[in-house]
């Protein structure tokens, strides 16, 4: 059935993008800078936390939107993105607050760690809905309003273990299929003038909720792990990231589709890099 188009609640000249897993760690840091650069950011995530990752509650991103005065620019939703329901409840908020999507940053992921013999099986599938599903579901959910309004751009977070590590079977996996994910929409999508892209966080010691949550925890026992870092002779920030998600959505990047951006992890490349001695 036709439906009409949804009328916006407000004009919005700002750009519009959805963040999932916009609500802590990486992707707190992704909804703040964009918002400070001048999106109309919905974030959604969890409250709890979820396996192995500290990321939850909303009362943190709250403080600090208010103390940059980024609360007009900045809407919060708690939704879980491997649920087609609520991927389409936040789309469908989106269109009505602002009339329009021009990104999305698929950043909602978990990682426990294991190999293939001591990751349980609906565990592997749970990585899976979260990190494969959940982006097929909120990219479905996106890409027609995109097309019908010329174009957009879409994010996907990536790891360096999408290229292989030990111990990280099930998540490792994931990952690499959102590399394969990515392309594959950015053919499909092409004539759409949709850009699809990946960027990935890392060089190791990049502090997240899912990182620190491997350690139990324990953000001074992750920090003091011996890692390369960056070519920048230090680990990467959340902000790092952020900088490279906005510029994958702004209109500098408007001729690049299928790329991966790779925010110091190097693991592509033969890493990870030898600390140096």
């Amino acid at each position: 059935m036709h439906r009409a188009p949804l009328q916006p609640e407000q004009v919005n000249e700002m750009p519009v993008t959805i963040v999932t897993g916009g609500t802590f760690g990486l992707g707190k840091a992704i909804t703040l800078l964009l918002a400070q650069r001048g999106h109309s950011v919905v974030a959604f995530g969890l409250r709890k936390a979820q396996v192995s990752s500290t990321a939850q509650g909303f009362e943190e991103l709250e403080a600090e939107i208010a103390h940059l005065g980024l609360s007009d620019r900045v809407l919060l939703r708690e939704a879980d993105v491997s649920n087609p329901e609520d991927v389409a409840r936040v789309t469908e908020e989106t269109l009505r607050r602002f009339g329009r999507i021009d990104g999305l940053v698929n950043n909602a992921a978990i990682g426990p760690l294991g190999t293939v013999l001591d990751t349980d099986p609906m565990l592997f599938d749970s990585i899976f809905a979260v990190n494969v599903r959940g982006t097929y579901l909120t990219s479905r959910a996106v890409i027609p309003h995109m097309a019908s309004q010329g174009g957009g751009s879409i994010v996907n977070i990536g790891s360096g273990a999408g290229y292989g590590k030990p111990n990280m079977a099930a998540y490792a996996s994931s990952k690499g299929a959102i590399v394969a994910l990515t392309m594959a929409m950015a053919y499909d999508h092409f004539h759409d003038h949709i850009r699809v892209n990946v960027a990935i966080p890392g060089g190791g010691g990049i502090v997240s909720g899912m990182s620190v949550g491997r350690v139990g925890g324990d953000v001074d026992v992750f920090k003091s792990r011996k890692v390369a870092g960056t070519v920048a002779g230090r680990t990467a920030t959340g902000e790092d990231l952020a900088r490279a998600v906005a510029f994958l959505l702004s209109d500098d990047a408007t001729t690049i589709s299928g790329t991966v951006v790779d925010v110091g992890c190097f693991a592509h490349q033969g890493g990870p890099v030898p600390s140096k001695q």
